[in-house]
């Protein structure tokens, strides 16, 4: 599996993780054998939240991780938080330290690799964050820290306190869903694509070493684009011209178009279906040319002025 650097740390990740949020869909005895077949394909890193069915996968999640083969310190384990669902948002320093002390106690770990700020607080003070990073780090709670459905300048708002570096920000992207590049594409033009909803987060993340985290790498508007989705004919026609040639499948081409975008974005593939999982990480020896990039980005209804 290959890896692409995490941010501007030390930290390797694989370019393929493993999204928790619907482990609750597996048998309880099945979680700790899958956790191991997808560390045998390098899929060391596991993305989880502490909203994911109100802490539930973390809790599967950590009761495996005592059955499993593969030692603690050969995963990479992220957390999120700050979204009370339906209620609120929430990154004070009271609310911020609690859900890591749950997150940490459901997965049964001492510490977090990575936490994520999970959406963005309009009630957001730097300084609360600041502390609760601070803490955090110094008790060795949290290695690293980021952020997810961040815009530049939220992001900015916290450097204004917070001395650690954010080191990724984990967006919504795929082929039918990057607004990420049309945005940049269809530059000046009054368009849908066009608008800019990010703030050009995408060239901002380039700009200061931010990871990219895909989430939701094989959804478009209205569910799964890759087969079952009438919405899509003209990409998935592409699609399965393009994987015929590199004797793989949709699913794999799906992720290595965004593997293939040079600001080296990691793809967080949230499937429960291990034969999935595998085609996802095909995707890490395919590197697509800019041709067919275009093309499946153009069969998916995005323009090209």
């Amino acid at each position: 599996m290959k890896t692409v650097k995490f941010g501007n740390s030390d930290l390797m990740v694989p370019v393929i993780g493993l999204g928790c949020m619907r482990m609750n869909n597996l048998e309880k005895s099945a979680i700790p054998y899958y956790i191991e077949r997808c560390c045998d394909l390098g899929i060391n890193f596991f993305d989880h939240a502490d909203v994911y069915s109100d802490g539930l996968c973390e809790s599967l999640f950590g009761e495996a991780l005592k059955s499993v083969s593969v030692p603690r310190e050969k995963m990479i384990i992220q957390s999120k938080c700050g979204i009370i669902r339906g209620v609120m948002y929430d990154f004070s320093y009271e609310h911020i330290i609690k859900s890591v002390d749950g997150i940490l106690e459901r997965l049964g770990t001492d510490y977090l690799d990575i936490l994520l700020l999970h959406r963005p607080d309009a009630l957001c003070e730097p300084e609360e964050v600041a502390k609760a990073f601070d803490e955090l780090e110094s008790k060795g709670k949290v290695r690293y820290f980021g952020v997810s459905n961040h815009r530049p300048s939220q992001i900015e708002l916290l450097k204004t306190c917070v001395k650690q570096e954010i080191q990724c920000n984990q967006m919504r992207f795929s082929i039918p869903y990057s607004s990420l590049v049309s945005t940049g594409i269809e530059a000046n033009m009054i368009t849908e694509g066009g608008a800019d909803r990010n703030g050009d987060l995408l060239d901002y993340c380039r700009l200061h070493g931010i990871t990219v985290q895909a989430w939701a790498p094989f959804r478009g508007k209205n569910g799964s684009f890759v087969d079952s989705n009438e919405t899509y004919p003209d990409l998935n026609w592409a699609l399965g011209e393009i994987s015929a040639k590199y004797n793989t499948t949709k699913t794999a081409i799906a992720a290595a178009w965004i593997l293939r975008h040079p600001a080296k974005i990691q793809t967080i593939a949230g499937t429960m279906n291990f034969d999935r999982i595998k085609e996802a990480a095909a995707a890490a020896d395919i590197t697509l040319t800019r041709d067919e990039w275009y093309r499946l980005y153009t069969s998916a209804g995005h323009l090209l002025p």
